[in-house]
């Protein structure tokens, strides 16, 4: 081998080394985004990233069970609330609101039920029934943030400014430091300027 095979050689190899390492740590970042994202979910949520990885023929394999326990026990909540999450997690929001809706058929006083309803329907974009259910959990627990947060985004997304601004003003009640609220204030600016 030639003195000059041989240094290309070296840089070469050193060349894979850093493209490997740049890989690996932009993969390590990638890895931890998840975690970073867990803080703006609901406090109900399941934990993100805690566990060991797990393959993902033994993960469809554990979905697969999941979703047909939720078919085969309908009058099991925890299956349904199961599937519901499942789908949830994979954006299939109209899966995940069959499902919950069972569920509130089972237990209708259910109000982590009602409240994930409003969630889920805001998610899908079905403003009109993500107020319905929010309204409906709210009769259970005027002060919940989580769902005046939620409620004051739909109204927002609906353009109903009057009830917009109501729902705002117990956020801001119950909540005075909601981060949300610059940001509700805002469209809610928009909205009352477009009117005119």
């Amino acid at each position: 081998m030639s003195r000059e095979n041989l240094l290309f050689a070296i840089i070469g190899l050193l060349l894979g080394f850093i493209v490997g390492f740049m890989l690996a740590n932009t993969m390590n970042q990638k890895m931890a985004a998840p975690a970073a994202r867990t803080q703006n979910l609901p406090p109900d949520h399941p934990t993100i990233g805690d566990s060991a990885p797990v393959a993902p023929g033994q993960m469809q394999a554990d979905v697969q069970a999941a979703l047909s326990k939720a078919k085969s026990e309908p009058n099991n909540i925890d299956a349904q609330l199961k599937a519901a999450e499942l789908y949830y997690q994979i954006q299939r929001y109209d899966q995940a609101i069959e499902y919950l809706l069972k569920a509130n058929q089972l237990q209708p006083d259910n109000y982590e039920v009602v409240a994930n309803l409003g969630m889920v329907n805001m998610d899908a974009r079905h403003f009109e029934a993500a107020e319905r259910w929010w309204k409906a959990a709210l009769v259970k627990r005027p002060d919940d943030v989580r769902v005046l947060d939620g409620l004051c985004y739909t109204l927002l997304q609906k353009g109903d400014a009057k009830a917009a601004e109501d729902a705002m003003n117990k956020l801001a009640k119950v909540d005075p430091t909601n981060q949300d609220l610059p940001q509700f204030r805002d469209k809610l600016a928009e909205l009352k300027s477009g009117k005119k």
